[in-house]
């Protein structure tokens, strides 16, 4: 897997449609769960995105800066988002892969601080396993079980 880090700014448009390709495909139509992704928080994200050996995205998160408004939700601390592995990528390590890829780019741009996820519930294992701690009750956002979490 190739990765790749870049602002808002330095996506090409064919990056750009290839991250918002894949979250469509995943969290709208794989899901079933028709929502507004695009929410003018991109433009305020680092995103983070692996290519696999035939140069199709395969994983993809974007990360921000303390003090960002995504959703509804304010985050006071760092926080990770649209954490995604396209289904070729699945079972592979992808998944793991982006999360520490995206760990360590908060600490490198934000320096070591506590980080919040809204994770979906089915999800809270894979979180966990890396250090992230539920903080919240279940909650449903677009439908979908999610709780929040911190990472210290």
């Amino acid at each position: 897997m190739t990765w790749v880090e870049k602002t808002f700014e330095e996506l090409t448009t064919a990056e750009l449609y290839s991250l918002l390709h894949l979250r469509a495909e995943v969290f709208v139509v794989e899901q079933q769960c028709p929502y507004q992704d695009v929410d003018f928080a991109d433009q305020h994200a680092v995103h983070i995105m692996g290519y696999d050996d035939q140069q199709q995205l395969a994983a993809y998160a974007r990360i921000f800066a303390p003090g960002i408004y995504s959703r509804g939700m304010q985050y006071n601390k760092a926080s990770i988002g649209r954490v995604i592995t396209s289904k070729a990528a699945r079972g592979q390590g992808a998944g793991k892969e982006l999360m520490q890829k995206a760990i360590a780019a908060v600490e490198t741009r934000f320096g070591k601080q506590p980080i919040k996820i809204s994770a979906q519930q089915y999800l809270t294992k894979f979180y966990q396993s890396f250090g992230f701690r539920q903080t919240s009750d279940m909650y449903l956002e677009d439908n979908i079980p999610h709780i929040e979490m911190i990472r210290e």
